[in-house]
């Protein structure tokens, strides 16, 4: 597949974009035609860096793990889930693996994905998969237009309490300014400090400003 490919339908309130990473392309035109009769508006890519391209980044995704140029491993799959989940830790990143990929779906949960589903999965399965997951994200938009979030936070042990609270410390900063679309006074003013305050954690945490 050469570039990215957009269906768009007209969608119902509140449904967002879906991306669909997948580098076969028969399988993606079928996926993005399906979801597009459910009323997503679709965005496709076969690669990671195709992927990462799509601007806005749609904040829910489908994405097959092994993705050229590493199609036999799933490396390029978990690196675009750990750059999608940068970006906003809020998106729902379902995962699409062959069946003896188990611990690499695993691996996937670990690091922030929504679901798995094991090849080859029913488009009901698919389809399920994807409401499962719009239904959190539009949950979550509730829960912080109420000033509350919602955190995924995978520590080891052995990290010990301060590395814990780092990591919550840093999701709360990269969500909060991601909910602020990336307006730095406003997400200050919803984590209740002053902005040049924000500033000392966004460099704490290597956290760049992102512009649409």
């Amino acid at each position: 597949m050469n570039g990215q490919r957009a269906f768009h339908a007209s969608l119902e309130p509140g449904i967002p974009t879906l991306l669909i990473v997948e580098d076969d392309e028969a399988l993606s035109s079928y996926l993005a035609s399906v979801m597009t009769d459910e009323g997503y508006r679709v965005v496709c890519a076969s690669t990671r860096q195709e992927a990462l391209a799509i601007k806005p980044q749609p904040l829910l995704a489908l994405v097959d793990l092994g993705l050229p140029p590493a199609q036999n491993r799933t490396s390029e799959g978990l690196f675009l889930i750990d750059s999608l989940l940068a970006h906003d830790p809020h998106s729902k990143i379902i995962v699409v693996t062959g069946q003896d990929e188990e611990s690499a779906a695993f691996e996937a949960v670990r690091r922030g994905a929504f679901d798995f589903l094991c090849k080859p999965a029913s488009m009901n399965d698919v389809k399920a998969a994807i409401k499962r997951a719009h239904l959190f994200l539009h949950h979550e938009e509730h829960l912080s237009e109420a000033g509350e979030a919602r955190l995924h936070i995978t520590v080891r042990f052995a990290d010990g309490p301060k590395d814990t609270a780092d990591a919550v410390e840093e999701q709360m900063v990269r969500g909060t300014l991601a909910d602020a679309h990336g307006n730095v006074t406003e997400a200050a003013h919803r984590l209740g400090m002053e902005r040049e305050h924000l500033y000392y954690y966004l460099k704490k945490y290597g956290i760049q400003l992102h512009r649409s």
